[in-house]
């Protein structure tokens, strides 16, 4: 299986460092994936990190994935966790890894953000650890990506 992780971002994570500082921290998205660059290389995997606030485009994202057959996606698509069909359907075509990541705790915050579209196709949720569920995300996909290989 390909090392190539592709690492998707939904709406408003562009704001990151200026909207609700307090929920979602201090760290900008570039900062964010300036660290998930180093950790990717430190693991032996290559990245495609990207960012967009369209719900379409986010599909386009995973179409890409599966058209390079790329080992896995790292997910936070942000608000559209809660509402995107078209998100989960596109996942589920997917044949790698899934790893759904949101900075803060969403199960901790309103009632609406406590359904996830995205949980039933991932292979593993990380929440509520900030900047760092990105880091853990890579280490969990590299030792799961290592696993298919042995398969």
């Amino acid at each position: 299986m390909s090392n190539l992780v592709y690492i998707l971002n939904g709406p408003n994570l562009n704001l990151l460092g200026k909207r609700e500082p307090e929920t979602y921290g201090a760290l900008t998205l570039a900062d964010i994936e300036c660290r998930c660059r180093e950790t990717a290389t430190m693991l032996g995997l290559r990245i495609d990190f990207r960012q967009k606030n369209g719900e379409g485009e986010l599909v386009e994202d995973i179409h890409e994935a599966i058209s390079t057959a790329a080992g896995g996606i790292v997910i936070n698509a942000a608000a559209y966790t809660h509402t995107s069909i078209a998100i989960h359907d596109a996942l589920r075509a997917f044949d790698g890894v899934i790893i759904e990541v949101h900075l803060s705790n969403v199960h901790a915050r309103e009632e609406f953000r406590h359904r996830s579209f995205i949980s039933p196709v991932a292979d593993g949720v990380i929440a509520g650890l900030g900047a760092e569920g990105y880091e853990l995300a890579l280490r969990a996909m590299a030792s799961r990506l290592i696993e298919h290989v042995e398969v």
